[in-house]
């Protein structure tokens, strides 16, 4: 099979050839021939298998076939994708994809200034690649209308329904043109998504060349089970005792990221950030630095888990699970493409137990668990299986029963007498465990009355009230 049978003009052809691109991949042999005969098509095929190709190319193509017709303040195909990264990502492709031919592209999303975009939308363009508040931005202010779109296309839609861009939606597929071509196109597709298709969708070419959810072979993938409070210390450990250099890292908070990224700056390695505070431009320049290598590590929310294509990638580590299961898909997936190998390695605490059986029975297999000596998790994670249950539950530690003893009485050897009434009870100190973000200071409340109101009296000082002046 070649991408020439699958009926692609000359152009594309030499752009593919450029590209090194030698054979289409499954999904692409099947959805190019659909798209380009102006089918609706819901594509299901794992991260790094070629699903943006198997869209971008057969829409060029129509583009091109169906000859300049691009009007003011309007775009001929729409993407719509998740996160500002998968926009820019998306860009560069249909521009790599389109080389030579005479056609416009725009990638619009928020963090940056609209008013570029604005006047970029002023000559019209026809492909733009936005994400959904911010197309919604651009179309309150007149700045691009809805009535020319010919192809709507939904790239990760799980993700947009995920980050609570379902009204956004809504509100782009209402303003849409009725008679269009819908594509959606993703690693996962979750029940709410299969709902909206069923009403935007006509009689669609359902593709999948992989088992729903499923995560590659070629991936190596495995839990380290540790106490939450001792995450940090156990992946500085894991990655100067297995030498490893180059990582995509995943946590769950901002805060998080920035404590990693400290531990690993101050232990010596190059590492930048990606999370949501973070602008846009040097979110760019992070994944560029990460990219060339002159960053060894790049630690990252959930932002990063979509739309980074970056080769050679060897390994990622979930320091914390995700909340969303189908997110542990895209995250890994960032690893082992175009069939190459990688690993994914994940630490998991005994609170992380319901995520990792709805990833389990997400990817339909029990992931192996290791524990790292020294690092031993005093608070064990249950037995989890394929089925999404938890299978065992560990049981809590019975509370060592206290002697009763008599006033007067001498002590039981080898234990510990109950202080009597008038002597000193000590109570212990409240201390927090904060996760990543380390050990909370000691708090200590005040001293108080008997009566609970009010605080005791000092000595030489009335206990309440102003007192004579």
């Amino acid at each position: 099979m070649s991408f020439a049978s699958l009926g692609l003009i000359d152009p594309l052809l030499r752009n593919l050839q450029k590209l090194n691109y030698q054979t289409p991949t499954p999904v692409q042999v099947k959805a190019i021939p659909a798209v380009l005969g102006g089918q609706d098509v819901m594509a299901a095929a794992q991260t790094g298998t070629g699903k943006t190709a198997g869209f971008a190319l057969p829409l060029l193509q129509r583009l091109v076939q169906h000859g300049p017709a691009v009007s003011s303040n309007r775009a001929r195909v729409l993407v719509l994708v998740p996160t500002r990264e998968l926009a820019e990502q998306v860009l560069q492709s249909f521009i790599d994809y389109g080389e030579g031919l005479d056609l416009r592209f725009l990638a619009a999303y928020g963090g940056v200034s609209i008013n570029p975009q604005m006047m970029a939308l002023r000559k019209g363009v026809d492909v733009l690649v936005a994400t959904p508040g911010r197309l919604l931005d651009l179309n309150s202010q007149n700045a691009v209308q809805f009535d020319r779109v010919q192809t709507l296309v939904l790239d990760e839609a799980d993700r947009m329904l995920d980050l609570g861009f379902a009204r956004e939606l809504n509100a782009v597929f209402a303003a849409l043109p009725a008679k269009r071509q819908t594509l959606l196109f993703s690693a996962t597709f979750s029940d709410e998504i299969r709902a909206m298709a069923a009403s935007i969708l006509r009689d669609p070419v359902n593709i999948s060349v992989s088992p729903p959810n499923a995560t590659a072979s070629n991936i190596k993938q495995w839990v380290v089970t540790v106490d939450k409070r001792n995450k940090p210390e156990l992946f500085m450990h894991l990655v100067a005792e297995n030498k490893w250099e180059h990582a995509l890292v995943f946590v769950k908070t901002r805060n998080g990221v920035d404590y990693l990224a400290a531990m690993l700056d101050e232990a010596g390695y190059s590492v930048d950030t990606i999370h949501g505070d973070k602008p846009q431009p040097a979110r760019l320049r992070a994944l560029e630095r990460f990219k060339t290598g002159e960053a060894h590590m790049l630690v990252a929310t959930d932002v990063a888990a979509r739309g980074l294509d970056i080769d050679d990638l060897p390994l990622v580590i979930n320091v914390d699970l995700p909340i969303v299961a189908q997110d542990y898909v895209h995250r890994i997936g960032r690893t082992g493409r175009a069939g190459a190998s990688g690993v994914a390695v994940s630490l998991v605490c005994a609170d992380e137990a319901p995520q990792l059986a709805a990833i389990e029975a997400l990817i339909r297999q029990t992931l192996v668990r290791r524990e790292e000596p020294g690092f031993e998790a005093e608070h064990r994670v249950p037995q989890t299986s394929a089925t999404g249950e938890i299978v065992k539950k560990p049981k809590k530690p019975k509370k060592p029963k206290v002697p009763q003893v008599t006033p007067g009485a001498a002590p039981v050897p080898g234990k510990k007498s109950r202080p009597q009434d008038g002597e000193n009870k000590r109570k212990p100190v409240a201390q927090q465990d904060t996760g990543l973000s380390g050990v909370n200071p000691f708090s200590v409340k005040k001293p108080r009355s008997k009566s609970g109101n009010k605080p005791a009296a000092v000595a030489g000082k009335p206990a309440g009230g102003r007192g004579k002046r």
